[in-house]
Order: structure tokens, then C-alpha cells, then sequence
């Protein structure tokens, strides 16, 4: 459903499913819910849980709880506003690689990612880690002037690399990616070939 957004072909969509997805998919920061759900959801769509389902509702009767979720794509335009530049392949990979180890700093689940796309150059890994945040481009500022949600909490702080993966928000997650890999052309932007790549699709709905 994510993935939708890349070429405009779903604008919103309500879906039922189960409770537990859904919270994940909603949660915010510093929450035991949050997770690789949470950022790409928040990334792509506005999401919102319209109401709870109980299984009486239903023939058979399943056995949880069921939510009934609006989400709201935000199609390439402002997509591309949201990733300042960032190719959606390798924000998957600095998300997919911080909460593989949740329970960890950012710093202790990026650093082995670092090294491979520094080449192995232990010094550049530490000047990237130890490092404070980049300056936001410009496309971000001007949204956070406008007061842009996503934009105001897309800032890093200085000691980004020890906070925990579920301390940061989506748009914290793009500042990450695009210190690391820098901005997907000169221009900065992401071309339509990048927004059509199914990128997400590989990962299942239980993985955090």
C-alpha cells in the first residue's frame, strides 16, 4: 500500500485489518509500537485509525481485534518535498538496518552499513557517526516555514547516532540516509524512475 504512492495510482484507501498492525502503523515515537511500519506509513501517507472492530462484527468470529485504517497517500509531489533528495532504496536500507537492532543506539546498527558504503574507511565511519547533523536543504526549510508537521520534526539532533531507533522520527530517518549517501543526483531530487521501484515491498507487515 505504501508503494502505491510512488506513482500517484492510489490517493487514499480505508482498510481494515488487524489491531496490532494498525497501531503500528499510527504509532509515534518512543512507543513500543513503533517501528519499520510506523516510518514507512508516515512517510508516504497521513494515517489515521478511525475506530477499533470488535470480532462479533464478523462470521466466523475471528480471534483479535480488528481497526479500521484511513490512509491518505501523498502522491510524487510531495513525496519528493518529504525525501529532500533521498533515494527510497537506501533510506529501506538505514531503516531496515537500525531496527534490526532496536535495542541498540542508531550509531551500533548503522556503523556496519557505514562501512560498506565507505569502502571499509574506518575514519570516515567515525567522521560520519561522531559527526553532528548536516544542514537541512532547502526544500525542508521552506516546508517548516510553512508549518509542515513531517518538516518541524525532521531536524536531527547532535547526538543522533545514541539515540535508539524508535526515538527518531520518519523524517529524521531521511536526514540519516541522505548524510550518508548524499543526495540521489546533483540536482538533489528523485527522479520518477526511483518513486515507481517497488521498494518496500519485500518487507512483511510483522517485521519491526
Amino acid at each position: 500500500l505504501a508503494d502505491a504512492s510512488h506513482t500517484d495510482s492510489v490517493r487514499s484507501a480505508t482498510v481494515t485489518m488487524q489491531w496490532e498492525v494498525g497501531r503500528r502503523i499510527v504509532a509515534p515515537t518512543r512507543t513500543k509500537d513503533y517501528g519499520i511500519l510506523s516510518v514507512v506509513f508516515q512517510l508516504y501517507a497521513d494515517c489515521s485509525i478511525h475506530f477499533k472492530i470488535p470480532p462479533t462484527v464478523f462470521y466466523p468470529q475471528p480471534k483479535v481485534d480488528s481497526a479500521l485504517i484511513g490512509l491518505h497517500f501523498l502522491g510524487p509531489a510531495r513525496l519528493r518535498t518529504r525525501l529532500a533528495g533521498v533515494d527510497p532504496s537506501n533510506l529501506r536500507g538505514v531503516v531496515t538496518s537500525t531496527f534490526q537492532q532496536r535495542r541498540k543506539t542508531v550509531r551500533n546498527g548503522l556503523k556496519p552499513l557505514a562501512m560498506t558504503v565507505f569502502g571499509g574507511d574506518k575514519e570516515r565511519v567515525k567522521e560520519f557517526l561522531d559527526g553532528g547533523p548536516s544542514p537541512l536543504p532547502r526544500s525542508v526549510v521552506e516546508a517548516r516555514a510553512a508549518g509542515d508537521e513531517f518538516a518541524l520534526a525532521q531536524a536531527l539532533p547532535d547526538d543522533w547516532a545514541k539515540k535508539r531507533p524508535e526515538e527518531l522520527t520518519p523524517g529524521q530517518f531521511v536526514e540519516i540516509t541522505r548524510m550518508l549517501y548524499g543526495p540521489s543526483d546533483s540536482k538533489g531530487g528523485v527522479n520518477e524512475s526511483q518513486l515507481s521501484n517497488k521498494v518496500w515491498r519485500k518487507l512483511k507487515h510483522g517485521t519491526n
